[in-house]
């Protein structure tokens, strides 16, 4: 019975672990997420560079100074969430942080954007879009390699629901030991009359 139950744990492990068509290879991925994050450093500097404090004083909201903070904020979680990502690119729960990090961070910039054509200049706000665009190639490439993952991860989870319920007919349908005989109890004596 234990034999069956190695077997099977063995035969689980090896289709789980068997390769999976259609997930690029680690060292390209790791590439993407590179040039993905080194797009994403690119704004580092950009947003350095933005008065949202002094926009006030302009008469802009103060919503734009929490916007700048968060952005900046955000953006420090993309990278760091990257540099996770490339470390360990087979990692579905680091792509999709990595992934939806930059989906907030455009978000955020988006709304900022118009402050600092309005308020700063509209030259910077058509830098943020432009530096923000030239990395929509590797974030859809994120996206397919998030694709790609999560495919790949539920055909693991049915291969190894298949085998778990192979393994477990073939350990109901063992026949057990057949048990040891019983003996019958002695019959209580005659009570005296």
């Amino acid at each position: 019975m234990r034999t069956l139950l190695l077997l099977c744990s063995l035969s689980l492990l090896a289709r789980a672990q068997a390769p999976q068509p259609g997930v690029a290879p680690e060292w390209d991925v790791s590439k993407v997420v590179a040039a993905f994050s080194d797009q994403a450093g690119r704004l580092k500097p950009i947003l350095d560079k933005l008065t949202p404090n002094e926009w006030v004083s302009k008469g802009a909201p103060e919503t734009y100074v929490a916007q700048w903070r968060q952005a900046e904020q955000e953006l420090a979680y993309v990278t760091q969430s990257a540099k996770s990502l490339e470390n360990d690119p087979e990692r579905l729960t680091l792509a999709l942080d990595t992934y939806f990090r930059w989906q907030r961070l455009a978000s955020d910039l988006a709304s900022l954007v118009e402050g600092v054509r309005h308020y700063q200049n509209p030259a910077v706000g058509d830098l943020v879009v432009s530096v923000l665009g030239e990395n929509s190639s590797n974030r859809e490439l994120l996206q397919q390699h998030i694709s790609e993952l999560a495919a790949q991860k539920e055909q693991e989870f049915a291969v190894v629901d298949q085998e778990a319920q192979r393994c477990r007919g073939t350990v109901t349908r063992t026949p057990a030991r057949p048990a040891a005989p019983k003996t019958a109890p002695p019959k209580p004596a005659p009570a005296p009359q």
